[in-house]
């Protein structure tokens, strides 16, 4: 991390980290101080998205179907499969509350993000101790991406948009399917919004 002035905030993403086992160990041995900021979605949404990006990639892969159950009609959820793991938020967060206060932590509604990011970047802006700058007035609406954008000063040049490997149509998935993954994730998402105090909605 590159030196910081106190009158400063560095900022660094990863989208792995919450993931990764070492990392909070390690970014504690670096700072017990830092605050984390998690965006979290649906994990069924997630779960769809993330196949989709890696088909996209490798066309060859398996079924979503056969990859997210080890036995579809017995219910069997494959929690090995990564696209699976990642959506299970009370292990991550667990894991982390060994090396770090609730408190320094900031769960961000990936939903909200897309429906109102000025409301999401606000409360952002609030947990950093910083006066909110960033205001509706920066956000508008793509409607091919599907997604907001941010506009820039006119000095600067185009919009801030989301890259080509986002916002895909993402692949079609039967519907008991996806109630299957919904009645695997409710516990995991009801111990979430126990542990974080707050209610994403994602039933």
């Amino acid at each position: 991390m590159p030196r910081t002035l106190d009158s400063q905030i560095t900022m660094e993403k990863t989208p792995s980290y919450f993931v990764t086992r070492e990392a909070p160990r390690r970014i504690s041995s670096m700072s017990r101080d830092t605050k984390l900021i998690v965006v979290v979605r649906n994990p069924v949404t997630r779960a769809i998205s993330d196949y989709t990006q890696t088909l996209s990639k490798r066309p060859d892969i398996p079924s979503f179907e056969e990859l997210a159950f080890k036995n579809r009609s017995l219910g069997e959820v494959d929690t090995s499969w990564n696209a699976i793991r990642i959506g299970m938020y009370t292990l991550h967060l667990e894991h982390w509350l060994q090396y770090f206060r609730l408190s320094q932590f900031h769960f961000v509604s990936g939903e909200k993000l897309i429906t109102d990011p000025a409301g999401e970047l606000g409360r952002v802006q609030d947990f950093l101790g910083l006066k909110r700058i960033v205001t509706d007035k920066h956000f508008y609406f793509n409607k091919t991406k599907g997604f907001p954008c941010l506009k820039k000063p006119e000095s600067s040049g185009s919009p801030r948009c989301l890259g080509k490997s986002k916002g895909r149509t993402h692949v079609q998935i039967d519907r008991d399917v996806i109630e299957q993954l919904r009645d695997f994730y409710r516990p995991f998402n009801v111990k979430f919004y126990e542990m974080v105090g707050h209610d994403f909605r994602w039933d």
